[in-house]
Formats: structure tokens, sequence, C-alpha cells
């Protein structure tokens, strides 16, 4: 092979030479220069944050159901640092795992009564006519898009289920005459069930309202009676029973005022005809001694004049 004879840089080699050694040293410059800017700029805007958010975040479910009221545990572990909310808040976690967390920031675990879904329906299959037979995919929502779902009753539990399958807390559980039944120990107030349901009937109340109207159906008492064994009927014996003023009839329906004291107030279901107005405690459900017993099992067949 030949010797390499090495040519001296020309005018324009030298050009080239410059302009890659002046860009390099704008762009180290530039580099340093932002460093600067970001490293000012990181100490000035610097937030601090309490390692005890991410400490008590670690002690929460990490289920963000929303049950204690805020946008989820990060947030509620923020809101208990900075006292705004007390560790009994969340329902999800067990009393033990709160008064740890209490313990941690040296604050009372507070006091904060149990809630659960409720559900105002008591027409199961067993009791409440259908008009036609439902067939489709089964959901709640699908139903009632598709005519309303069959029942006779526009208002009633359509028994497909939507509510137990959003529930993460298998709280809900789907009885045989195709209605929902909440189980108060497992039922964090999340409130999913509220939103799932098309026909609005789940609501999240305190333990302390023991005084329950399973019924919202609002149409002509006999109408409402004829579709539903345990409807409503508006016949007011709940309305002379109860303390005055806890209990009036609005729409066809016993509406109770919980702003007053419904601790002693059972005697209000015990005309009740129907077995409309109901006594809850926890997972038990009494109804009054003139209530008509239902012993049926089976399903009521589809009418069609329903």
């Amino acid at each position: 092979m030949g010797d390499f004879e090495c040519l001296p840089l020309q005018g324009s080699n030298l050009d080239i030479l410059h302009n890659i050694l002046l860009a390099s040293t704008f762009m180290a410059g530039l580099g340093a220069l932002l460093a600067l800017f970001l490293a000012i700029a990181s100490k000035r805007l610097y937030v601090f944050e309490d390692p005890r958010i991410a400490q008590v975040e670690e002690m929460l479910p990490h289920s963000n159901c929303g049950a204690c009221g805020t946008a989820g545990c990060r947030n509620f572990a923020e809101q208990a640092v900075e006292g705004r909310i007390e560790p009994a808040g969340c329902t999800v976690n067990s009393p033990e795992r709160n008064k740890v967390i209490a313990s941690m920031l040296g604050v009372s675990l507070g006091e904060v009564e149990k809630r659960v879904a409720r559900l105002a329906c008591a027409g199961g299959s067993h009791v409440a006519k259908m008009r036609a037979n439902y067939v489709g995919h089964t959901s709640c929502r699908a139903a009632t898009v598709a005519g309303g779902g069959g029942k006779s009753c526009a208002w009633g539990c359509l028994g497909l289920g939507d509510c137990a399958d959003v529930c993460d807390f298998d709280a809900i559980v789907m009885d045989e005459h195709g209605l929902p039944r909440v189980i108060a120990d497992k039922c964090t107030a999340c409130g999913d069930c509220v939103d799932i349901c098309p026909k609005q009937l789940f609501s999240i109340q305190p333990v302390s309202h023991k005084l329950w109207l399973a019924c919202r159906n609002e149409a002509d008492p006999k109408v409402a009676e004829a579709d539903c064994e345990v409807a409503c009927t508006a016949c007011g014996r709940c309305v002379m029973d109860a303390a005055p003023g806890l209990i009036h009839l609005e729409s066809n329906l016993a509406v109770i005022d919980y702003a007053r004291d419904t601790a002693a107030t059972r005697q209000a279901i015990e005309r009740c005809p129907t077995g409309a107005i109901v006594w809850l405690e926890g997972d038990h459900i009494s109804k009054g001694k003139a209530a008509k017993k239902i012993i049926r099992i089976q399903s009521l067949p589809v009418t069609a004049d329903a």
C-alpha cells in the first residue's frame, strides 16, 4: 500500500472547523445557562411536601372510592395531615389502621357514623308484575333503554345486577327474587351503586336511619298496588302513628324527615298494610304486624295487560 500524504487545511476547511467549534461552544454555554436557570427555579419554586402524607397514603386502602368525600386516598392523606379531616373518615380502612394513622399524626381518631347504601324497592319477582320479558344485554341500563325493562312498575328495580357488578367490595348480592341485597358490614358507602342504577333507587344513608320506605312508585295508589303487592299506597297510617311532622305524604309516597329524631319511631311501620315502610337493623328488615304475609316464592307470570 502507498503512503498517504497529509494535506494542509485550506481556507474553506478552516471555516468549517471554526463554525463547528463556535457551535459547540454556544451549545455548551446554552446548556450551562439552562442548567443554572433550572437550578435557580427549582430552589425558588420548591414546594415542601410533608413526608407524613406519603406515610398516611401508604396506610390507606388505595381504593380511591370517594366514600370519605375526597378525590381519593392521596387527597385524603393530604387533608388528614393538614388536620382538615379525621382519620376515622376513611370508612374502608379498618378501625385499627385508622387508629395507627391518628397516633402517627398525633390527632384524635374522630367519629364518623357508618353509612350504607339503601335500596328504595322491595318489588322482587314474586310480588311485582311484569308486562313483558326483556331479552337482550344483561344490564339494567340496557333494559331501561329497551322500553323500561318490562316491569309493570316504572320505578321498580329491574334486577339485572348492575349494582352488584360495579361494587368492588362485594357488598351487594342478588337474592332469589332478583333484588339486590346490601351487606351492611361490607358496604363502604362509595356510591358506585347510586351512580349506576338507571332507576335511581339507591341512596347513601347513615345506619341510624332505620325507618325506611322501600318504594318509589309515584303512581295512583290502586295502580301501584296492582303492579306490586308491597308498594306504598299512601294510606297515611304511618303519618298518623309517627311523631308529628316526622312523615308526610308527597307524590303518593310517605316521605321521612330525617332531620327529626327517628330513633324511637318503630311504631310507624306497624299498621302499614303492604309492608312498604320497614325498620332496618343491619341486614335485617322488619315489617309491621299489619303487613300482608308473602308466602309465594315463585316469580309472577308475565301479564300482557299489566
